[in-house]
């Protein structure tokens, strides 16, 4: 199944609206450091997904729909969507932290409720690189953050290879790995997933 964002959800908007999301839900958790206090580093990338998974659904995309776009079970983007953010936030509150897509849902989803009531995004979009570099092991943020503005599909490795020039996933290049994957690659999370594969192999 093909799934065409027709505008005017471009692939360019919602990227650029999942990542202002990403950036408010790590602000409602009180910053990427935090997450490293709550040794929680392996909710970056659900966070990621649930930014877009809550983007795309505000924009009138069904669950199979942003699952195919993200790569992903239906029934994982489900429990994103499923989320109650009152109550997520409120555990987060009391510090009973659970790494899990429904938990990562319920942020996001506050957080694009607030950047849609207009509240700012305190943590500079400018700054945001430096700290998604600070986390370290949460690679799949920092690649996110690289290919802002790459169109998908991509068709080979050479569309990607300087702008993850320098970055290592699980120990290995990701220029090397961009040369085990198989093309094209219809999405951001579609990347994350294949590179994942190739570093573990």
């Amino acid at each position: 199944m093909v799934v065409v964002l027709n505008e005017p959800v471009t692939s360019e908007s919602v990227d650029e609206l999942a990542f202002k999301v990403f950036i408010k839900s790590l602000e409602l958790l009180g910053g990427p450091r935090k997450l490293v206090e709550y040794r929680n580093l392996t909710w970056v990338p659900s966070l990621m997904a649930a930014s877009y998974a809550v983007v795309l659904h505000d924009k009138g995309k069904t669950a199979e729909e942003i699952a195919e776009f993200l790569g992903m079970t239906k029934q994982t983007v489900k429990r994103m969507l499923s989320a109650d953010p009152e109550e997520v936030m409120a555990k987060l509150r009391g510090e009973e932290i659970e790494t899990n897509e429904h938990t990562a849902g319920g942020i996001a989803k506050d957080a694009w409720r607030r950047i849609k009531a207009g509240e700012d995004i305190n943590i500079a979009l400018a700054s945001a690189q430096k700290a998604v570099e600070a986390i370290g092991p949460a690679w799949a943020v920092l690649v996110l953050t690289k290919i802002r503005g790459v169109d998908f599909p991509v068709t080979d490795a050479e569309a990607l290879k300087s702008k993850l020039q320098g970055i290592e996933i699980n120990g290995k290049p990701a220029e090397e790995l961009l040369e085990k994957i198989d093309y094209p690659i219809k999405s951001p999370a579609e990347l994350l997933h294949k590179l994942k594969e190739a570093s573990q192999a």
